[in-house]
Formats: C-alpha cells, structure tokens, sequence
C-alpha cells in the first residue's frame, strides 16, 4: 500500500463500528483481521478487533457455555447472547468507539436474530427487542455479510464442530436465510459479498465497500498484492479482543491502553 497522498490523517471521535456476519467457516475472522489492519493503516485510527462470543474476560465464559456447554433450551441460548453482548458493548465497544477508535466485530446483533430467530425459529421481533435493549440500540455503521452455501462452509471448519454448527443442514439453511433477508431489508448498511471469492479478491472488494460506506479518501480500488489467509475463526477460545496499531500489528506488542489482553474498558 501506498503512503502519503494515500493515508486518510487520524481524527477524533466518533468512531467507527464494522461487522462481519454469515455462517462459521466463511472466512469472518480472516477478513475481519485484514480489514481491522488496512484501515489501521490508512486512518491512522486504533482499530479494537473482537468478537461475540468471546470478546471479553465474560464472554469467554458465556461462549464457552454456550457453545461447548451442555444442550439447552432456545430461550436460554438467546438470553446468553443478549447477555453477553451487553457487557461486550459496554465494556469495550461503546468506549473505543468514544475514544475515537474503530472497532470490527466479528459477529454482533443480526447473528442473534439470524441464528435464534431464524434457525432456532424463535420470533425475530422478540429476539431483535431484546438484543437491541442490551446494546442501547447502538448498531453498526457497516454490516458486511459474508455468503455461502452453508454445506460448503462447514467443509472448511477443519476444527471439531460446536454445538451451533452440528444443529443441522436444515437449521443453517434457515440461518442464511434469515442472514440474507436482513440485508436485503437493509441496504444502507449492508454490504452481500459471495464468500466463494479468493481471499485477496474478497478482501479487495470489502476495502472497496467499507471505504465508500464510511466515505473514507480516497476510495480504494484495490487491494494490497499479497494479503495473508488465516484459518476462519482464527480466535483461539483463549483470546478476547484484540488492538491494533499502525506499524505494530495486532497483539499485546501493538495493542494500545485497554484493548491489550482481555480488551476490557
């Protein structure tokens, strides 16, 4: 990438908040990290990267219950997401965002209504009120949606399945569903990428998207020559967030004030 006439000079607060939705295995995390480095580099911005579950000392916790825990009802499942995403909004997104940082969640409300309401066939109004009444009704300014038959993503996760991804081609047939049906309700936010796409290829193209949807200068018309693949779901369920400074990296070595280590606030 270019320096210079290329970088966009860092500015103060409000921040800016990016989402990655769609199914596990569809490269969220590999793309979400890239991005999260890109736009690092030409804001000049602190870019907090996270995740839900997980992107908290708690919400390990509750990701490790929900998701590797014991069976449990679809009511239960919802409210521990709900739950979990309040304390991950206000402990750590809504003050970076104050401070001026970006933050590129892997994963944040329109999962719950994807995965509760449209696989677990819960009501989405009801599912939507109640995650919505966690964050303060605090939204993304760009929801990047990742799409992909569900049976070709699973074949990607070369981990052990969770308790989500082993619910069902039928169940994960309705969650994309539901994930497309959002976006399509909501263009101004959404950005439809086919996550069949080469890495370097998709990742353009986000860079492309994000840089007009947040009316960053100049938009990009492409990627850098060479981006790095990461393994989907590239946390490891160790990890919560994680910061980012231009010229450092992520990481504890370049993660700055609260966003090293646990990235609580």
């Amino acid at each position: 990438m270019s320096d210079g006439a290329d970088r966009v000079d860092a500015v103060s607060a409000p921040g800016y908040f990016i989402s990655f939705e769609g199914g596990d295995g569809v490269g969220k995390s590999t793309q979400s990290r890239l991005l999260g480095q890109w736009l690092g580099e030409l804001t000049g911005r602190e870019v907090v990267l996270t995740r839900e579950p997980g992107g908290t000392e708690l919400g390990k916790e509750l990701r490790a219950a929900v998701l590797h825990g014991q069976d449990m009802d679809p009511r239960t499942e919802a409210l521990i997401y709900a739950a979990d995403r309040a304390h991950h909004v206000a402990s750590l997104v809504r003050p970076a965002l104050e401070r001026g940082a970006i933050v590129v969640t892997d994963r944040y409300l329109d999962s719950s209504v994807a995965y509760q309401a449209g696989g677990r066939e819960l009501g989405a109004d009801e599912v939507e009120l109640i995650s919505r009444w966690a964050v303060q009704d605090l939204m993304p300014d760009v929801t990047i949606l990742l799409d992909l038959d569900p049976a070709a993503a699973s074949a990607r996760i070369r981990r052990q399945h969770d308790r989500l991804e082993r619910a069902g081609a039928e169940f994960h047939r309705r969650t994309r569903e539901a994930f497309l049906a959002r976006a399509a309700a909501d263009p101004d936010r959404w950005v439809v990428l086919d996550a069949t796409a080469s890495i370097d290829d998709l990742q353009a193209q986000i860079r492309v998207d994000v840089a007009a949807r947040l009316e960053l200068t100049p938009v990009v018309e492409e990627a850098e020559d060479t981006v790095a693949a990461e393994p989907d779901d590239g946390f490891d369920d160790t990890d919560s967030a994680i910061g980012y400074t231009p010229g450092l990296g992520f990481g504890p070595g370049g993660a700055a004030g609260p966003t090293t280590g646990s990235g609580a606030a």
